[in-house]
């Protein structure tokens, strides 16, 4: 059974909350905001990327909070997905959001991409959200 919608007006509130503190300087890796608030911020930015990309051929995972698959292509269906991007929440809430860039992320080591297709730039940040 799919996870329930994060409705649209509660993930907005949310993800401005964590990017706000994020980008006060308040928190590092997601510690000082409330897990809760964290969660839903994190699933709803999942949900509006599985949404905007629909597919089966990237995983997108953000510990322990979510995974989507998404983008078109060839469906992953049995074992370890060929094209993995993995990431924490505070990363994952600063990508989509356009805190920080895709090609920041990979030099400081803050995503962990593998595959030909585990490449988030032309989808980060996400245009609407």
């Amino acid at each position: 059974m799919a996870p329930p919608r994060i409705r649209p007006d509660d993930g907005r509130a949310a993800v401005i909350a964590v990017r706000d503190e994020i980008s006060a300087g308040r928190v590092a890796d997601g510690v000082g905001i409330s897990r809760p608030q964290l969660a839903t911020a994190v699933r709803y930015l999942l949900q509006v990327l599985a949404d905007a990309h629909p597919g089966h051929t990237v995983e997108v995972r953000v510990p322990p909070f979510g995974a989507v698959q998404c983008v078109e292509g060839p469906r992953h269906t049995r074992g370890t997905p060929a094209n993995v991007v993995e990431m924490d929440a505070a990363t994952w809430v600063t990508l989509a959001t356009g805190q920080l860039a895709w090609a920041d992320a990979l030099a400081e080591a803050r995503v962990h991409a593998s595959g030909s297709r585990a490449d988030l730039s032309t989808l980060v940040p996400l245009q609407e959200w």
